[in-house]
């Protein structure tokens, strides 16, 4: 079951964990590691700093911090992110 929680504070650091759905491999099958890393572009551009971080295949840590940026976190989403490469459809198999 996901939770979410809203961050309103416009200072401080978090550390965040996003973890694929059931556990999957999904950074590993898809070769998915670089909307991560263009996720922490679109974050540095809004002054947010990437502290630390972690990548493995089903599930990444992350340290954020951020100081006076005169919005929460929960605004500068991954619908941000966008991708210029084709998006491929491997072949994912669930047992």
């Amino acid at each position: 079951m996901p939770v979410r929680k809203t961050i309103s504070e416009k200072d401080g650091g978090y550390f965040i964990t996003f973890t694929c759905t059931r556990w999957l491999l999904l950074f590993e099958i898809t070769n998915g590691y670089n909307f991560v890393y263009k996720w922490f572009d679109v974050l540095k551009k809004a002054n947010y700093y990437i502290i630390g971080y972690t990548i493995m295949p089903s599930h990444t840590h992350t340290i954020i911090a951020f100081h006076n940026t005169g919005k929460s976190i929960n605004s500068i989403g991954v619908e941000k992110v966008e991708f210029t490469e084709p998006a491929s459809e491997p072949d994912l198999e669930i047992s």
